[in-house]
């Protein structure tokens, strides 16, 4: 926008100079003649009176010399009672332009090399028509032209410097509270709820920003109220657990019971997560740092651990691979559990009591894929099933079990595909890069991904 408005700014300047110099040039260049040939009459009018009262060569040389000179004048008397013709002077003009001018009896110009002459009739007491000639140099008809010119030009000059300097700094006026504004968008999109912008600058830009402040706070007010909603139902669920920890701890000793507390217990603990994240305002999933992160091979054992009980009691056979040795993953350990908890809640919720099930861990150079599988009926749409876990859910499912393990996913780089297992129904396979690649380098790299995902296919 700055550029654009220095770059109108020089060009209507530019024209306005030329409209207006050019002309103005013009004239003085015309003045400069005008004036010439006004001082070459009254040098011929100086010689008229003489004229009109005598012929006498050596007066009129006298009278030639104090008028002018008699290089730039001249004095054509015709012959007169058979007389010869006088000529006083240097002759520039032709013979045929001085008896022109006799025969037309007013002044007249003509081209002579290196200038112009004036011819100046004059009548004479006897009748007969003189002429002066003054001869008026070109020197002297652009005499200060070139100055005048010199300085229409330097002030043109200055003008467009001028207005160029004035747009510049119009136009720092108007883009800097737009940059202000891009600047507190892309803050805002990141994350940075503190994002205001200065509300001054010209009008428009004035209430562009009044508005982005306005929508900002407005953005604020609904986090914190969407914050609120869920500390405030998480709490509601305290009192329904407390009962279930009471009775946990009425069902005695045994492997069942021992099960049901640690599951109370995991249950609490999660819902106090919720209430403290959603009071601190820190979102769920925070990309690890250096050294962060947890062994997965160690949580998959644990949580198959939890899980194994109940698939015995359904009779599900299940498979564990991969977790012999430690697998380091740059995510925390409760949001690995949680996106594990997920994807095997969804087998024992969507396939039949006995269908068989398996969780496989591969560890590559710079990812981790953790696999579950099923041998239930399979998925017909997974682009809707991920859909469904961005929060459509159906079918008495929150739809928020996909979603957990996608965003675990992507926190890392990584993503989540959904497809067919060995085992004859679903396969979901979660992407944990290593390398900490964000989304966005993760698009420049859809290639090598691309490549990784067909070497993990085999």
């Amino acid at each position: 926008m700055r550029w654009a408005l220095v770059k109108v700014c020089l060009a209507v300047t530019t024209m306005v100079v030329v409209a207006f110099a050019v002309p103005l040039g013009l004239v003085v260049k015309e003045m400069a003649r005008d004036r010439a040939f006004s001082h070459a009459e009254r040098q011929a009018a100086a010689v008229a009176p003489a004229l009109s009262i005598t012929t006498d060569h050596d007066q009129l040389e006298r009278v030639v010399a104090s008028a002018g000179s008699d290089t730039e004048m001249a004095v054509h008397i015709p012959a007169t009672d058979g007389g010869p013709t006088v000529d006083i002077g240097r002759r520039r003009a032709a013979e045929a332009d001085i008896a022109a001018v006799r025969r037309m009896g007013r002044a007249s110009t003509t081209g002579t090399p290196g200038g112009s002459v004036l011819l100046q009739p004059v009548a004479l007491s006897s009748g007969a028509i003189a002429v002066v000639e003054v001869y008026v140099p070109e020197a002297e008809t652009s005499n200060g032209v070139g100055t005048a010119w010199a300085v229409l030009a330097g002030v043109g000059v200055a003008l467009v410097v001028g207005s160029v300097a004035v747009a510049d700094r119009l136009g720092v006026r108007m883009v800097r509270p737009a940059q202000r504004l891009v600047q507190g968008a892309h803050e805002l999109g990141e994350g940075k709820l503190g994002a205001r912008v200065p509300e001054d600058g010209p009008t428009e830009l004035r209430l562009a920003a009044v508005a982005f402040n306005s929508m900002a706070d407005q953005v604020v007010q609904l986090l914190a109220n969407e914050r609120e909603l869920a500390a405030d139902l998480s709490h509601r669920l305290r009192t329904p657990l407390t009962v279930l920890r009471l009775n946990a701890a009425s069902l005695g000793d045994g492997p069942a019971a021992d099960q049901t507390r640690a599951a109370v217990a995991q249950l609490e603990r999660e819902v106090d997560t919720i209430i403290r994240t959603a009071r601190e305002a820190k979102p769920q999933t925070a990309a690890a740092g250096p050294g962060a992160g947890c062994d997965a091979a160690e949580v998959v054992r644990e949580r198959m651990g939890f899980w194994s009980a109940l698939a015995e009691d359904e009779g599900r056979k299940w498979r564990l691979a991969g977790v012999e040795r430690p697998v380091r993953v740059p995510v925390a350990r409760a949001d690995l559990a949680a996106a594990l908890d997920a994807l095997l809640g969804n087998v024992f919720r969507h396939t039949p009591e006995g269908t068989a099930f398996a969780v496989d861990v591969h560890n590559g150079d710079d990812a981790v894929i953790v696999l579950v599988s099923d041998a239930g009926p399979g998925i017909p749409d997974p682009d809707a099933a991920m859909l469904r876990g961005s929060g459509s859910g159906s079918d008495g499912s929150t739809g928020l079990g996909l979603d957990i393990v996608r965003r675990l996913a992507e926190s890392t780089g990584g993503d989540v595909r959904i497809g067919s297992s060995v085992l004859g129904g679903t396969e979901v396979r979660i992407w944990l890069q290593l390398d900490g690649r964000g989304p966005a380098a993760r698009r420049g790299h859809r290639g090598a991904v691309r490549r990784r995902r067909r070497l993990a296919a085999k």
